[in-house]
């Protein structure tokens, strides 16, 4: 009986809604993005803005500089600068047209108290309601789940949008409605013609080399990429996790090049792509090849964040040592030692092992979660 694989179209428009640029930190993104929404709702200039997001939300844009913001970090910022010049119509990229015109009257408005933020218990990790007030006039957005998903409009008290399981959220939720394995992805990777995803792949190619490049000749951040480098070699396998490293340095230090995401994540993207960029170049891989391996390493990246969920507390950034421990698993396989059932969290199987890993993440983690976020702001005693 011949084996049954799902429609390659199923993983050729995962790729194509999962990979697609995004300007900055895709949390403070978020939050512009619903800011410069509910002004568009509004259809003036907002008397004072109001957000309410979840604590994860919070916790993720608190250290991190808001792209195109001048050095700026913080919710504040992010959802002011938003109302004052970000475009909506570019969702991701809300903040690209921001000027130093704008970055001053963003810090204007905050000093007078312009801006207000709470914090929302029992909801989504990622949830955001951006509320905008002109007079009596009023404007929400909510976002919940993914960064760029509008749940709800309001104008005036009104719901004037909700969101439906249209063509885009089907997309969506291709990865959610589906059955994937890793099977079906290894299946899938040796048989499309890579025509059929070329454009997708060239874009993460082409964009997350860019950044990881600014990342290591500019000083950004903790420079974590540069000092990889410099003190561990120049072989493959420190290249691979400095690259990688290298481009979350100059992302969450305000870079204001794109990075093409995965499942939201600018980090995850740069993770499962460049690593796999520089062994492709280290061993003169064809682009056949690199393509190849590039889905095998973003879909399985979709398949296990799918059942970690979103922002959770594995979102934190750890990618040189993630690589490195991807590195490692490999050495282990290719000399025929692996870790066992029942074993940590091992399973008797792989699928068995991803849905453990992401009970771990997903309600494991939950309380690890919140107590960071405590420390974050100060609602903890130390000693």
């Amino acid at each position: 009986m011949a084996e049954v694989y799902l429609d390659e179209q199923v993983y050729i428009d995962i790729l194509k809604s999962e990979l697609v640029p995004a300007l900055g930190c895709t949390e403070p993104i978020a939050l512009a993005y619903a800011a410069a929404k509910a002004r568009q709702v509004l259809g003036s200039f907002p008397d004072r803005i109001e957000i309410r997001c979840s604590g994860n939300i919070i916790k993720n844009v608190k250290g991190v500089v808001v792209p195109n913001s001048g050095g700026l970090k913080g919710v504040d910022v992010a959802a002011v600068l938003g109302v004052v010049g970000g475009n909506a119509d570019r969702e991701l990229e809300v903040l690209e047209e921001i000027t130093p015109e704008h970055i001053e009257k963003a810090k204007e408005l905050i000093s007078q108290g312009y801006f207000t933020c709470k914090l929302q218990e029992h909801v989504a990790n990622l949830y955001i309601v951006a509320n905008v007030f002109h007079g009596e006039e009023s404007a929400s957005v909510t976002i919940v789940n993914r960064h760029t998903l509008i749940t709800e409009i309001r104008k005036n008290g009104q719901v004037i949008y909700e969101a439906k399981l249209g063509t885009e959220q089907q997309t969506e939720a291709a990865s959610d409605g589906w059955n994937l394995s890793v099977r079906d992805i290894l299946h899938f990777a040796e048989t499309v013609d890579t025509a059929k995803i070329k454009d997708v792949l060239d874009s993460q190619i082409e964009l997350n080399t860019r950044i990881a490049d600014e990342g290591l000749t500019g000083r950004y951040g903790s420079q974590v990429g540069r000092v990889l480098l410099d003190s561990r070699g120049y072989s493959v396998a420190v290249r691979a996790r400095a690259r990688a490293a290298a481009g979350s340095d100059a992302r969450m230090g305000g870079c204001s090049l794109p990075v093409v995401i995965n499942s939201g994540s600018g980090n995850q993207g740069m993770t499962v792509s460049l690593p796999v960029i520089e062994y492709a170049k280290e061993w003169n891989a064809s682009d056949e090849t690199l393509y190849r391996a590039l889905a095998i390493s973003n879909l399985v990246s979709v398949h296990i964040k799918h059942h970690i969920g979103s922002l959770s507390a594995f979102c934190a950034a750890k990618i040189a040592s993630a690589v490195d421990a991807a590195i490692l698993a490999h050495n282990m396989s290719m000399a025929g030692q692996y870790f066992h059932s029942g074993e940590g969290f091992v399973q008797e199987d792989l699928e068995k092992t991803i849905r453990s890993l992401g009970y771990i993440g997903r309600v494991g983690m939950k309380e690890t979660d919140t107590e960071i976020l405590n420390i974050m702001l100060d609602q903890v005693p130390l000693e």
